[in-house]
């Protein structure tokens, strides 16, 4: 008798990606997120290309995928509203609220995030946490802020630190820099969300708390685990 294979970390991402088709709506337009998870999700979406309209994508990178496969993208703002946006997370915790933006796309990411209804984030069981911010918090900044923000996270027993990419700091689609903030542990997402995001200089903070998961559909040794939030 042989011994089941645990799945390895690539194919829970692909079983999430899989599941995710279950919250797709035939004849609308899906909000598309950005990341290795959500590749497996773009894959397994051209299975049904022909049941919908199209998507919104949160990344140049999502866009060029989706159309590789024949999927059409929609500009965000000739779309109305989203019934879903499925994305992954870098971290989730018991409440549906998320660290993003690790593929440095979290701006467009909350915005799309915005635009739906109900938010389902794809994910495998090493990103469940019991509080956020053992995985660094991404913080997009307007360039000429990104020391001065730097230092108000070091006001909060932070470490933020410029993302480099050989030796020349990160620019994200939007033109900006990305600071990692690592350090802290998040006991309330809501309150650091609005408190980082009024800082001048911040263009978003990776904590989604405003823009927490309605579901999440997490890859674990046992198959897909559905959570409601």
């Amino acid at each position: 008798m042989t011994t089941p294979t645990a799945l390895n970390q690539d194919e829970l991402k692909a079983l999430v990606g899989q599941a995710a088709l279950h919250y797709v709506v035939p004849g609308d337009i899906v909000g598309v997120g950005t990341g290795s998870t959500v590749n497996k999700f773009i894959d397994a979406l051209a299975s049904m290309k022909d049941q919908i309209r199209g998507a919104v994508s949160s990344s140049v990178a999502s866009t060029e995928r989706l159309k590789a496969l024949g999927i059409p993208v929609f500009d965000a703002n000739d779309v109305e509203s989203l019934a879903v946006y499925i994305d992954g997370a870098d971290e989730i915790d018991g409440h549906g609220y998320m660290i993003k933006g690790g593929g440095a796309a979290l701006t467009r990411e909350k915005i799309v995030a915005a635009m739906a209804t109900r938010f389902v984030c794809i994910a495998d069981e090493s990103k469940r946490v019991q509080a956020l911010g053992r995985f660094p918090v991404p913080v997009e900044v307007i360039p000429m802020a990104a020391q001065h923000i730097a230092r108000r996270f070091a006001g909060l027993g932070g470490s933020a630190v410029l993302r480099m990419r050989e030796e020349q700091p990160v620019v994200t689609d939007n033109g900006q820099y990305l600071l990692d903030v690592s350090g802290l542990v998040i006991q309330d997402p809501l309150a650091f969300e609005s408190e980082v995001n009024q800082w001048p200089g911040v263009v978003t903070v990776g904590v989604f708390a405003h823009q927490k998961a309605t579901v999440c559909l997490l890859g674990t040794a046992q198959g897909v685990v559905t959570l409601a939030y």
